[in-house]
């Protein structure tokens, strides 16, 4: 069953690199306790991921914390280094963004939004989604429905409902 609106957050372990290599973040760690923009890609450095998805939360980082966002989070099924280059080389760490790897899809597949395209050599990813999570229950979920289109999970989307 796909996650929805009024859900809480399934129990995962996220990996992301610190400054002694990679560190295990759970679930409440990252959403507990505080209001969150998360948003899901399906490969780090692919087209849409890279040229539109990311960078609309990066160019909106600082509007939507005016908005009451405490943190942006950017999950996909890639590995920690990965998850850390890429956002060192798009400016979405340096912009404050949380760039969390789900390297065995858990996250993902408990939230009912896993898929595979092996023509285009995605095997267990993401779709692309955003949402607002407050103290771990999802207030607001957008999915795109297009593959390749990031319009409705885009940061620009979000700023806009919020």
């Amino acid at each position: 069953m796909t996650i929805a609106v009024g859900d809480t957050l399934p129990d995962a372990t996220f990996v992301s690199i610190g400054t002694n290599g990679p560190e295990p973040k759970s679930t409440s760690d990252i959403f507990a306790g505080r209001k969150v923009a998360l948003f899901a890609v399906p490969g780090a450095f692919t087209p849409t991921c890279s040229l539109n998805h990311l960078p609309s939360f990066v160019t909106n980082a600082e509007a939507l914390a005016a908005k009451g966002i405490e943190a942006i989070v950017c999950v996909s099924v890639n590995d920690p280094f990965v998850m850390k280059a890429w956002g060192e080389s798009s400016g979405a760490t340096a912009a404050g963004l949380h760039m969390l790897a789900d390297p065995q899809a858990e996250f993902t597949k408990a939230l009912g939004l896993d898929f595979t395209a092996p023509p285009a050599g995605l095997i267990n990813r993401s779709k692309r989604y955003s949402m607002v999570v407050e103290d771990k229950v999802v207030t607001a979920f957008n999915l795109e429905e297009t593959p390749g289109k990031a319009e409705v999970s885009s940061g620009d989307a979000m700023l806009a409902a919020l």
